[in-house]
This record gives structure tokens, sequence and C-alpha cells, in this order.
């Protein structure tokens, strides 16, 4: 099979979906590999290395899609791409289509095999390549609120952690999945001041005994998240449905009594976020605030950590890109139910039920 390797597009996004020793793999089982050159640079990965491993170099990112039949990308096509996409074409990287109808338009007219990364589950509902990049978020919003909290950037001039005989800040966590957990943790080796919400009870109570006191866990209801928000100076929205859109859990009303300079970190704004106040932002202009509120919304957060992030993101693609190169995307899924659950669009149709649900009920 042929595969190309795009270099991402999106603002500030340094992430590559291939290094150059998984590229290597690829052309020793006997594929051809397309990468645009360029694509690594900003995760450390130099055109000489793609090139040693076995990838044909080639200067422009439509000659990429042109020629390849499977399209192995970092992050959802943007609409500058859409007419590069070839019909039939497979695409695997991460997708997010409840939150963007267009781009689900250009992949049923174009009979895209479109898999997400972000909907491929295991037997046990585990996401194995939502995984490590969700670890990287949930670690990287923690260290982002502490930085926005700055008087300099808008914040209330909190210092995240405190110092002996002046409180630390109060950081408030909406989903305790591995987003939240990895908040959490990081929150509390700061020395925040944390309460973490989940809608699973059994969750709360791990949160409980795994951190005693250091952290309040609370059942996530209407009337617990207002009170832990209205008291927060960092709040980061960690909610996620898989395939879903993310319940918008905090009213525009319930944002404008926050205290002023508080900030929010919104990492399910990829699928919707779940304030009502959010909206999409970029590196390049991350933050904007409503009502004295700061809000950052970037939806690829980790590709400013990009050569953690494309390591831990290759570790887990590459054995479904394998699959798929190796037998086709009808056998592959066929044999790899965990595979098959990521598949959102198929022969013009969106097949992932809660995906078609999302996209009905918006």
């Amino acid at each position: 099979m042929i595969i190309g390797i795009p270099k991402e597009i999106m603002d500030q996004e340094f992430r590559v979906a291939l290094t150059p020793l998984a590229v290597a793999t690829l052309v020793q089982a006997g594929h051809r590999v397309i990468a645009e050159q360029g694509a690594g640079a900003g995760s450390g990965f130099s055109d000489r290395a793609y090139r040693e491993a076995g990838a044909n170099l080639v200067r422009s990112h439509a000659m990429v899609f042109k020629k390849a039949e499977m399209i192995v990308k970092v992050k959802q096509p943007l609409p500058s791409e859409f007419s590069l996409l070839q019909q039939g074409q497979i695409l695997f990287t991460f997708l997010h289509l409840a939150a963007n109808r267009p781009l689900v338009r250009v992949l049923i007219r174009r009979e895209i095999e479109a898999v997400a990364y972000e909907t491929i589950e295991m037997p046990n509902g585990s996401l194995p390549i939502l995984k490590p990049m969700s670890e990287i978020a949930g670690r990287m919003a923690v260290l982002i609120g502490a930085f926005y909290l700055q008087k300099t950037y808008g914040g209330s001039g909190i210092l995240i952690s405190g110092i002996p005989g002046v409180k630390s800040a109060k950081v408030v966590i909406l989903g305790a999945g591995i987003v939240g957990s990895n908040a959490l943790q990081m929150a509390v080796g700061l020395g925040a001041r944390v309460t973490a919400l989940d809608r699973e009870e059994k969750r709360v109570q791990q949160l409980q005994i795994l951190y005693g006191e250091h952290v309040t866990g609370l059942l996530a209801s209407p009337e617990n998240i207002e009170a832990a928000v209205l008291d927060a100076d960092l709040a980061i929205g960690a909610v996620l449905l898989p395939g879903s859109k993310a319940p918008r859990l905090i009213s525009r009303k319930i944002v404008s009594r926050m205290k002023k300079g508080s900030v929010i970190v919104d990492v399910s704004v990829d699928q919707g976020g779940c304030f009502e106040t959010s909206r999409p932002t970029t590196h390049s202009h991350p933050v904007y605030e409503v009502q004295g509120i700061l809000h950052y919304c970037v939806p690829n957060i980790p590709g400013v950590v990009p050569r953690t992030a494309t390591l831990a993101l290759t570790n887990v693609t590459l054995p479904f890109i394998i699959g798929i190169a190796n037998q086709g995307i009808e056998k592959a899924k066929a044999e790899n139910p965990a595979l098959a659950k990521g598949v959102n669009v198929y022969d013009g149709k969106i097949v992932h039920p809660k995906v078609a649900l999302a996209l009905k009920a918006s």
C-alpha cells in the first residue's frame, strides 16, 4: 500500500503522524511511504532521516494526497485540504466529526474510508490512541492554566502552588477520565487545592482513596458543578463521550458569575466544549475573555510538545496502520474489533452510531 504523510497545517501543530523508525517498519513490510518535505522537522525528525528510512520525499502537500492510498495524519483535514482528498482514499487521523459537519459532508461525498483515532476502542472500553494524547493534554492543561493566572496575561494573579502563609489556587476538574486524572496529578503535585467531579460514584471514591485530603471528589451533579466552578481560580474541562459532542455542563450565566480573573482551560473543545462560552482557538491566539473570565480553548494542546507527543502517538498508531496496510481496510476492520470501532465513515455513509447520533442531534 502507498502511505502518505503530509505536513500538518493546523496552527503551530508540530507533531508528525509517523517517525522515521515507523516508516522503516512499513517499508520493510513491503509498503511504500511518501512524506512531504519538512513534515517531521517540528518534532525533531529530519528529511534525511526519512529518506534513510526508505520514504520518498515530495515538495508538494497536494502530491502526498494525490499519490497515497492511505493518508496518515495527526489532526483532521482543514478546509484547504478538503479538495485534496481522493475518491475512496483511506484517512487515518484524529477526526472529532461530531463537532465538524463540513468535514463530514466532504468525507461522505468523496467516499473516504475515514478512521478516527479517538474512537478506536478496546474490548475493555479503553481508547488506546487517544490515551497518550489525553495524558499530555491533561498535564499541560494545569501548566497552561497556571501560566494564564498571571496578572500579566489577564489572570487574577494567583500563584497556583501558593507559598507558606498564603493559600494555593483552587483548581476544579470536570471529568476524572484520562485527561482529568492527569490534570489532577499535576495540580496536586503543584500544591493546588483540587476539586474533581465525575458522574461515576466509583471513580469519585477511587480519587478519594488515592489522594485523600489532597483532593475533594464530588459527583458531577448540576449543583456540585455550579458551586465548584464559582469557587474556582482555574477550571479544567476534561469531559469525554467517545464519538459524541461534549455535554454543555456550564452555562454562560454561570461563567458570568465566576471570580474575575479566573481561567478556563477547556480540553474538551475539540468535541464542542463543556462550557457554553467555549469556542476553538489557536496556539497563535490561544485565549479570549468573556465577562472577565479568561478562556483557553486550543484543540491541539499536545502540538506544543511535539517530540514527546509524536513518539507517544506513533507507538500506538503503528500496529493499526500496519494492519490496514497489510490487509486492506475491509479485512483489517473485520479481524480487529477495536479498529472497526474507529471507522466513522465508510462507503459514503456515517457508520459510527455515536457520531451519527451526535450529528443528527446538532
